[in-house]
């Protein structure tokens, strides 16, 4: 008797998973890395705060490159500042003046981004050690962050899966907690489809599914309303190119919320975003549960760190697209609920889907 091969379509379809020890943070612990490697598409993820390390993927020509900036070694992500390729929480983005309230009582976090609390305080989620175990065609994280860390209520449980399957990474986020708490947990990957060490991403092409965006003051924290994107610079429904539109959004660059669903709408998975670097081939579809997506242009690198193989990672090197809920949703009562409560279970997914032209 004899078999025949696996049907080829399975076959790249199958996702190899291995880890390895990647390096020890003093007082904290050893952390690995994670290896989800498809035909397709190969991603690394560290142990430390959840972080995706890089992921490489062919462009047009067959050329593969890694996408994602970072560093070649631990120290660079125990002291990153920028949150290259992190998990932030417990909440993603600006908290306005870093106070809250919820049922009565206030809260006061740290103060971390200019007169606001910014991804989590300043020991977010990005700098704990996360428990990993292997799942199919991925890896699962976990973390428990106490009761009043960086300030805020309630013991939380937290995890992250990562998964490949062919093109296509899936990040799943679950969460309960004790109490009820704010959260928002997104991905900080900066990418450049030219290549994590390219220049700048003014020859990307970027194309967003919102009908509205959310203005900003000048900490970065929303005004409160919801503009239509038609005839400003935002109107990103077409897809336009990077380089020149920059040059007509007011401040440094793009650092907004798009609304990609309104308040009160059903939980359901959209599209959300697309960006093609047609020298390259190289294409990115981000598709998502969470009711926004922050498009932010890597206004504030500016060339003082050195990245992987030596790079300089500098202004506009990079984008960011951050699935989440809206910025400083817990003290603006018109934007999506951002509270968990406890029994309730907090679920999310974004899909990044790497293609070529």
């Amino acid at each position: 008797m004899w078999m025949k091969d696996p049907d080829p379509l399975l076959k790249s379809k199958m996702t190899q998973v291995s880890h390895q020890q990647w390096g020890e943070v003093s007082g904290l612990g050893s952390v690995d890395l994670w290896v989800l490697q498809s035909s397709q598409v190969r991603v690394e993820v560290l142990t430390l705060g959840a972080i995706i390390r890089s992921v490489c993927t062919r462009g047009k020509d067959g050329q593969e490159d890694d996408v994602v900036l970072g560093y070649d070694d631990l120290e660079g992500y125990v002291s990153d500042k920028r949150y290259l390729g992190a998990t932030v929480g417990r909440v993603a983005n600006r908290i306005a003046r870093g106070r809250f309230v919820v049922e009565g009582k206030e809260f006061q976090l740290d103060v971390n981004n200019g007169p606001n609390a910014l991804h989590g305080g300043l020991y977010g989620f990005n700098k704990a050690i996360w428990l990993a175990t292997a799942v199919e065609g991925g890896v699962k994280l976990s973390h428990t962050s106490p009761d009043g860390d960086q300030g805020y209520p309630g013991e939380v449980q937290v995890s992250v899966s990562y998964t490949v399957q062919g093109e296509t990474l899936t990040v799943e986020y679950h969460a309960r907690s004790t109490k009820t708490t704010p959260i928002n947990l997104t991905n900080h990957s900066y990418f450049n489809l030219a290549g994590q060490g390219a220049t700048d991403i003014y020859d990307h092409q970027v194309s967003i599914t919102a009908q509205s965006y959310l203005p900003v003051d000048d900490t970065s924290i929303p005004t409160g309303e919801i503009r239509g994107v038609e005839g400003t610079p935002f109107d990103l429904r077409k897809s336009v190119l990077i380089g020149p539109r920059l040059k007509d959004v007011p401040g440094p660059g793009f650092d907004h919320n798009f609304c990609l669903s309104a308040p009160g709408d059903a939980w359901v998975e959209r599209h959300a975003a697309r960006v093609c670097h047609p020298a390259s081939g190289r294409v990115l579809e981000v598709s998502t549960s969470q009711p926004g997506v922050q498009f932010y242009t890597a206004n504030f690198l500016d060339g003082s760190m050195t990245g992987k193989g030596g790079a300089r990672y500098r202004k506009h090197s990079s984008f960011c697209l951050e699935t989440q809920n809206w910025p400083d949703a817990v003290n603006q009562a018109s934007f999506p609920d951002c509270l968990l409560r406890p029994g309730e279970d907090y679920q999310h997914v974004t899909r990044f889907t790497f293609t070529t032209i």
